[in-house]
């Protein structure tokens, strides 16, 4: 059996139509590369599926080509969509990814963190919400001096450079969304209370309905934690009340626990949309593998984890020339996605 013959940087330049410094340059993320050039190289470098020697590429250039990644496993389709793009745009860049959690015991955790940036030698690290705003994780980064991308933060925003959608300004949408469709007894399901966005998206939830006229009684509010099991809890609670009390749409902060909302309706004999309808957030794979199929904000996951790769593969992410301010904030569109789980109110 004949082995496929692994692609040089001299069969990448050949191809691109440019010398090999110009494909090491662009490799490097080197800023001086013109736009053309730089992708055509890169479509030859995903022609020839070629891999950088990244023991060469370290010394020639001081870098380890390792990025690092920290999150806490809230919610597994975040974190699994968000890897996906984070893999897909490393293998791109010439970097390789290395990935841990950090979990309840934060002094573990921490002394983990340490093991990765001493044994890697990280060129940047990108933090998940809720890592994203623990200050313990942020001082040791500092202290390492090690460049970090957040995703989704609600602290100290000018901390670092930062990735996310406007999280109020999408939940407010969608909850107009279901005004419009005739809904007034709206619920809301609210995520986990460690997390920015939760406060961001209750706050857009709630401004809508406030800007409607609209009042919401205590018992439409339940606290979630962006998990499936948590969204049972809740909607069990929101789907128990007296039958002319019962919302006739409900906001999930998230799509799983929006998926326990239609679980928990169809085991109390409600037909989704016809007699409540839901909607949740993330538009993940799950919302399109339930029936019925969710309506959701589409948060581009995948966009962000490859803006927060190129971001650190940039180089450029250290901070702000002395003098001139820091450019943290990259704000990505967010889009409505409607489907069969929500409808007009009947009646």
């Amino acid at each position: 059996m004949t082995k496929t013959k692994r692609a040089r940087i001299q069969d990448v330049a050949e191809k691109a139509g440019v010398s090999t410094m110009t494909v090491s340059r662009v490799l490097n993320n080197d800023g001086k590369v013109s736009e053309d050039k730089t992708a055509k190289v890169m479509a030859a470098v995903r022609e020839l599926n070629y891999r950088p020697n990244v023991s060469a590429r370290r010394l020639a250039s001081n870098k380890s080509f390792f990025l690092g990644l920290l999150y806490f496993d809230l919610n597994a389709s975040y974190v699994s969509k968000f890897l996906l793009g984070a893999l897909k745009r490393c293998r791109a860049s010439g970097y390789h990814l290395v990935v841990d959690e950090i979990d309840e015991n934060i002094d573990t955790s921490l002394e983990s963190v340490k093991d990765l940036i001493n044994i890697t030698q990280v060129d940047g690290m990108i933090l998940l919400p809720p890592v994203s705003d623990q200050p313990e994780v942020l001082n040791i980064l500092n202290e390492y001096s090690v460049p970090y991308v957040r995703i989704a933060p609600d602290t100290d925003l000018q901390a670092s450079p930062y990735v996310c959608i406007d999280d109020y300004q999408a939940a407010f949408e969608i909850t107009q969304h279901l005004i419009e469709q005739g809904h007034t007894n709206i619920a809301h399901i609210i995520g986990n209370p460690n997390q920015g966005a939760s406060r961001m998206r209750y706050q857009g939830y709630l401004d809508a309905l406030r800007s409607n006229q609209i009042s919401v009684p205590p018992s439409y509010i339940e606290q979630g934690l962006f998990t499936y099991k948590s969204g049972i809890d809740a909607a069990q609670k929101l789907l128990s009340q007296e039958s002319e009390q019962l919302p006739s749409a409900i906001f999930a902060a998230n799509d799983e626990m929006a998926a326990a909302v239609i679980s928990v309706a169809h085991m109390k004999g409600l037909q989704v949309p016809k007699d409540i309808s839901v909607v949740g957030f993330d538009d993940a794979q799950l919302a399109t593998t339930i029936s019925p199929h969710l309506t959701t904000i589409r948060q581009p996951i995948q966009e962000m984890a490859e803006l927060a790769i190129e971001l650190l593969a940039s180089g450029k992410v250290d901070g702000a020339e002395k003098g001139k301010p820091r450019d943290c904030r990259n704000i990505l569109d967010f889009e409505i996605i409607e489907r069969e789980s929500s409808a007009k109110r009947k009646g």
